[in-house]
């Protein structure tokens, strides 16, 4: 007997038991689905994540106040330090070139959450407002989509100009150009010079364009007062250089404050390339943890095809034993079951990569899957080796049968 003919015969055992043969292809199918689904999730999950960071660019450390080791000591038990806040001095000090020059620009930030803008008789509570310097534009990589940003000039003469967000626009101005008009923000009327190119969802599940940004002091004169500063957007003069500049602003921040080898500091650094390659092992961690929790459902697949292969070989005993009685070789009866569940399992795979596949193209939880080629041939090929060893043992059993007891079977 051939291998055409093995897989003849095993195709027409499989079709003798419609229903019981897609039973059990809908165990591997499931396994193989979920299998890709969430790997797909989770490499969708993690590129999203990545994305949000690399808006604040790769080669961006932002520093923001940290009183939780200030005037109570280092978590080590170091010497105690007076916490000072963030200033626009130490904004200026970290811009010194001889001291900082892995440093491209500085800038210091000021921020009011859920201010109230209007414009005739629309209005809109922006989620962030924000007060800084021109550099903040590059340094966050948020470009201007239409009008422009504001400049130096703008920041010396405490001009009330503003760059909306494109959620602030819409919900102002709907369709119109909203470029020259006035918005007021909480009652202060500002000019509008540009809006911000859209950017999507940031971190958290927030709108990210739901933002409005202008000259640091129009905002400190008119909104949040002249006093410390929400955090400072430090741009390092390359990716490559990150780690230097972020040596260097630390050192500076601690002269200025007066924070001693082994004490405890005011204010903390998020170096962005730092993070990115952090998330990028616990997202890598966390799919991988997704791929294994789905693999059992494969396992539970491969079980139900020996089962339903052991109930398949009792019930043809008898057919197994005319073969043998007429010189079917013991290879050829344990090629024909083997081949069986085999092509169970491969159907199955199949399947599953075609539900896993379409099911890639819809956003599951607000993230969009995206399909893992590797994820796909692995499961497939999981799947066919499942079918080859769960079914080894029905088949083998089935190839041992006796002529004659298998022929008295009832």
């Amino acid at each position: 007997m051939n291998r055409l003919d093995i897989v003849r015969f095993a195709l027409r055992g499989l079709l003798a038991n419609k229903t019981r043969s897609a039973l059990t292809m809908l165990g591997i199918l499931i396994g193989v689905a979920a299998v890709i689904m969430l790997v797909a999730v989770g490499e969708g999950s993690s590129r999203s994540i990545q994305e949000n960071i690399q808006r604040l660019g790769a080669n961006t450390l932002t520093i923001s106040p940290s009183f939780a080791g200030g005037s109570r000591g280092g978590p080590s038990g170091g010497p105690r330090t007076q916490a000072r806040p963030l200033t626009l001095a130490d904004a200026e000090a970290l811009t010194d070139r001889a001291a900082a020059p892995s440093v491209r620009s500085v800038s210091p930030v000021v921020t009011a959450n859920s201010t109230t803008a209007t414009h005739e008789a629309a209005g809109h509570t922006v989620s962030q407002l924000v007060g800084t310097h021109p550099s903040y534009f590059e340094a966050v990589n948020r470009p201007v989509e239409t009008g422009t940003y504001f400049f130096n000039d703008d920041v010396l003469a405490a001009r009330k100009v503003v760059v909306l967000g494109r959620t602030v626009a819409e919900a102002l101005f709907g369709s119109a150009d909203p470029i020259g008009r006035q918005v007021n923000l909480s009652g202060v009327p500002f000019t509008v010079v540009g809006v911000l190119k859209q950017s999507g969802a940031g971190g958290g599940g927030q709108d990210a364009d739901d933002v409005a940004i202008a000259p640091l002091p129009a905002v400190q004169q008119s909104l949040t007062g002249f006093g410390s500063l929400g955090s400072i957007v430090v741009q390092a003069t390359g990716s490559d250089t990150t780690a230097a500049a972020q040596a260097e602003v630390t050192a500076l921040l601690n002269q200025r404050h007066g924070i001693t080898a082994g004490g405890s500091a005011d204010y903390r650094v998020l170096n962005q390339a730092g993070l990115q390659e952090s998330v990028s092992e616990a997202t890598g961690t966390f799919t991988v943890l997704l791929a294994a929790v789905a693999a059992i459902s494969l396992l539970v697949g491969g079980i139900g095809i020996t089962n339903i292969m052991l109930v398949t070989v009792t019930e043809r005993t008898r057919e197994i034993g005319i073969r043998k009685a007429v010189g079917a070789p013991r290879s050829a009866v344990l090629g024909q079951f083997l081949m069986e569940a085999t092509l169970l399992s491969l159907a199955g795979g199949l399947a599953g990569v075609l539900v896993a596949v379409a099911g890639t193209r819809f956003a599951i939880a607000g993230i969009q899957p995206v399909l893992v080629p590797s994820s796909v041939a692995l499961a497939l090929g999981v799947s066919v080796a499942i079918g080859l060893f769960f079914g080894g043992y029905p088949a083998n059993r089935a190839a041992k049968l006796r002529p004659i007891q298998a022929l008295r079977h009832e």
